[in-house]
């Protein structure tokens, strides 16, 4: 990126003037343009941000930017200047929005034009709103000059109270932020600066990278002023982690530690009786366990009576939004709710229950840092068991799915909310063999090249939930037709002679198990000389439980972490029994792979009329590093290999 000469814009809090008056059609002039940022559609030529903290932790923010058009595909989507907020924890206002024509002409939007209107939302309706204002047609060269008052912040609070007060952050008296110093288009200058009361302490840490930093003593309070200049974001690679996990951030909190948040996070739902139960709670949990066998075997039949019975529906509910988690009497009730509606509904029925039980937070597709700013989007339960270990519960990821804790969330940082109080944690690893996936094929080709066999699917965990969301998706008269569909996405032709999947909705009492008898015309090539032909087994069908398949192994080296949607082990093999005998004359060069991100072993053999094919992958993550990459790569590699190139038999005559 080609540096570009600006005017440094400094701030400092007062009761004269907050914003400083640079020049700005100077800026823009020199800022640059599209041949100066190859492929880049805008150029954020300043953005600038102003916190005024509170002794209770109320913040009202001033925020600064001026954008300028750098390519005319990019000016339809700056045609409307939004801010989105939820008018239950923040106060939006669009104070002035200025036009800079590249000619020159300077236009200033009207004001009382600024609308407000619900924001757009789907499954979650919370009463988000969005502040908006048309710019209108815009040309390369132009540049918009936007200036926003707000207070508040983005989680809604269990209080109602008038004036300022709903404002207030959900822990009272303290701040926090998570500042972003990437974007997906160039940025000449970022400034972040926020005055704190002296009597707080605030820590705060920059990640993945460098920014320039200050504090200065302003009046009562501390300033810290945090500066970025001439950067974007740097290329992303394909299944990478969050950027938020590998480009620069800053955290910044008053909060001590996380054992502090957790302390508060038990206090405000034990305060509010989220989870005290009611006599209908009572009588269906009694209802659920009759017949339970052991404690294990109670927890597990609540946490997929909850996960499978109430519908992830947010809306509205009034008190209890935010950290305060609903009651489990209007869960109960409503039956729908969010991931922390869920969550408190299964505490509420394991206490009816006599568990102890609590809930917890967790962040969903990031990392959670050692900062205490909240970085959550997703609540979860713990129960104590008799071994006096927490246990993690998530009814909002396990529908249909045999385990209690999605591993999916394997690898992923939570915070629980206990009487004790804790720090932050992390998942483990779930083994590959708990997420293992099955195909073992017997099969016979014929001499017009017509394949008929039998397939057997084993699989368990992740992988079981994967395959069986074929007919737990679907409606119960879809179900005879469901693995016919899904074998025809491979093989258009096929036809199924018979086919045995039990009962999909009986997912508790047994990992998936199906059998299916088929048959494919004009399968394999079949000549006089040869015979070309992948087995079925291992030709790619099912990819829906191995997203490994999915990753492009051409580039050698990767620079950031990445992510699979799961560790698993896949065990795929195939008697192939031919109408001749018959040598391998060629088939995929493998090579055996062991290493920390994965293993691969198999191949073919061939004796006399009978061909078999064997393969047994293990991913062993579902967060790599770099390293990790070598043995992944490999492993992706063979199985495509075996997958994409057909095996060459040549045809003993003798």
């Amino acid at each position: 990126m080609k540096t570009k000469p600006i005017l440094i814009i400094a701030f400092l809090f007062s009761a004269i003037s907050l914003w400083a008056s640079p020049d700005i059609q100077s800026l823009i002039k020199k800022s640059g343009n599209q041949k100066d940022y190859p492929g880049k559609n805008t150029l954020m030529i300043f953005d600038s941000t102003h916190v005024d903290v509170r002794e209770s932790g109320l913040s009202y923010v001033n925020i600064h930017k001026l954008i300028k058009i750098l390519n005319p595909k990019d000016a339809k989507s700056n045609a409307t200047v939004r801010f989105g907020y939820d008018p239950l924890s923040a106060y939006v206002e669009i104070k002035q929005v200025n036009i800079y024509r590249k000619s020159g002409k300077i236009e200033k939007l009207d004001m009382s034009k600024v609308m407000d209107y619900p924001a757009p939302a789907r499954a979650i309706y919370w009463g988000a709103s969005e502040k908006m204002i048309e710019v209108g047609r815009l040309e390369t060269g132009d540049a918009i000059e936007v200036s926003l008052f707000r207070k508040g912040f983005t989680y809604a609070l269990l209080s109602d109270e008038g004036d300022d007060s709903k404002y207030i952050p959900p822990m009272k008296g303290q701040y926090y932020d998570i500042v972003e110093f990437w974007s997906s288009q160039p940025v000449l200058e970022k400034v972040y600066q926020v005055g704190i009361p002296k009597d707080k302490f605030m820590q705060y840490k920059v990640y993945n990278g460098e920014v320039m930093s200050s504090i200065i003593p302003n009046g009562d309070k501390w300033l810290y002023t945090f500066t970025k200049k001439d950067y974007d974001q740097p290329k992303r690679e394909p299944h990478m982690v969050a950027a938020s996990d590998e480009f620069t951030k800053l955290l910044m909190s008053t909060s001590p530690d996380w054992k502090a948040k957790s302390l508060w996070f038990y206090s405000v739902n034990e305060d509010y009786g989220s989870f005290e139960t009611t006599p209908a709670i009572s009588a269906k949990v009694d209802k659920i366990l009759k017949g339970a066998k052991n404690e294990m075997d109670s927890v597990s039949l609540l946490t997929h009576w909850v996960a499978d019975n109430i519908r992830y529906s947010g809306i509205s509910m009034g008190c209890g939004e935010g950290y305060t988690l609903h009651k489990g009497e209007m869960t109960f009730s409503d039956r729908c709710g969010v991931c922390k509606d869920k969550a408190g509904m299964l505490i509420t029925m394991l206490r009816a229950a006599g568990f102890k039980s609590y809930a917890a937070m967790t962040m969903a597709g990031s990392r959670i840092d050692a900062i205490p700013a909240d970085q959550f989007n997703h609540s979860v339960s713990v129960v104590k068991m008799s071994d006096g270990k927490y246990h993690l519960l998530d009814p909002t990821w396990v529908p249909f799915v045999r385990e209690l804790w999605s591993s999916l969330e394997q690898q992923q940082n939570y915070l629980m909310g206990v009487p004790e109080g804790a720090g932050l944690m992390i998942t483990p690893i779930s083994p590959p063999k708990n997420h293992y996936f099955k195909i073992t094929g017997n099969s016979r080709l014929m001499k017009d090249g017509s394949l008929e066999g039998q397939l057997v699917i084993d699989a368990e965990g992740q992988s079981d939930a994967s395959v069986r969301r074929i007919y737990t998706s679907n409606y119960r008269e879809a179900w005879g037709t469901a693995l016919e569909k899904e074998l025809k996405k491979t093989y258009p032709r096929i036809m199924i002679a018979k086919q045995d999947y039990g009962n999909p909705m009986d997912y508790q009492s047994a990992p998936f198990h199906a059998v299916i008898s088929y048959r494919i015309p004009d399968y394999a090539i079949v000549t006089e000389n040869e015979i070309i032909i992948t087995p079925m087994a291992v030709s790619g069908i099912f990819k829906r439980a191995m997203s490994h398949i999915y990753f492009d192994t051409k580039p050698e080296e990767r620079k950031y972490n990445f992510r699979d949607r799961c560790s698993r082990q896949v065990m795929l093999s195939e008697t192939v029994e031919l109408p001749f005998g018959s040598e391998i004359t060629y088939q995929p060069e493998l090579s055996m792979t062991s290493g920390t991100g994965a293993s691969f072993k198999g191949g073919y053999t061939i004796d006399g009329k009978s061909l078999s094919v064997s393969e047994n992958l293990k991913f062993k993550k579902r967060v790599y590093e770099p390293e990790d990459w070598g043995s992944f790569r490999e492993a992706v590699k063979m199985q495509q290999a075996i997958m994409n190139e057909p095996v060459i038999l040549s045809i003993n005559k003798d």
